[in-house]
């Protein structure tokens, strides 16, 4: 266990989220993301006064379909509630169509909040969402590829990535930006004593 032991607790809620990405025979590829609510105990349900909801039944239960180009461009998407704890919920769907067009690279979370924030769709699609890309960067290769002066959009993204750093330097050569204040002084050219 990669965690410190806990101290005595009572589980109450459990999230499941998953992701999987898939290269389909007309190039584009499939991105697809899952997520399961479901509490650890039985408890009443909001919308059946004296029916319980057993433990591990999902309260949200939602699935997303997005379908990318290999320029991570949002070809076609689809989304499902198959529970939901609101009878408004599946409203929330009216406008995902609105990220067809729309890029999972830099700015993809501003793209989400432009068409799908507030109460213009749900919380929990658009978290499914905003990690999407993540899982789609990991799927196609393409995605860490440069193509001439550009580097790839991850590079400078987390600490692993720096632009400073070493994965930077191995594998992304001409990207490397050496830090002048903690890199060594360059070595004084010799001269020639002829």
């Amino acid at each position: 266990m990669p965690l410190s032991p806990p101290v005595a607790r009572t589980a109450k809620h459990i999230r499941r989220v998953t992701y999987q990405g898939f290269e389909r025979e007309d190039g584009l590829w499939d991105i697809e993301g899952e997520l399961h609510d479901s509490k650890a105990h039985d408890m009443p349900r909001s919308r059946a006064p004296g029916q319980l909801r057993l433990a591990g039944e999902p309260i949200h239960h939602m699935w997303l379909r997005v379908t990318v180009n290999t320029d991570l461009v949002v070809q076609a998407i689809e989304a499902s509630l198959d529970s939901h704890p609101l009878g408004g919920c599946p409203e929330s769907l009216r406008g995902i169509q609105s990220m067809v067009g729309c890029s999972m690279g830099r700015g993809w979370r501003k793209a989400i909040q432009t068409n799908l924030g507030g109460i213009t769709g749900c919380t929990h699609i658009r978290e499914l969402l905003f990690n999407l890309a993540t899982a789609a960067f990991q799927s196609l290769p393409a995605a860490f590829g440069t193509t001439g002066s550009e580097p790839p959009r991850h590079l400078n993204q987390c600490t692993g990535w720096d632009f400073n750093g070493d994965a930077v330097k191995e594998y992304y050569p001409q990207f490397y930006r050496r830090n002048a204040e903690t890199a060594p002084a360059e070595p004084a050219a010799e001269q020639n004593q002829g």
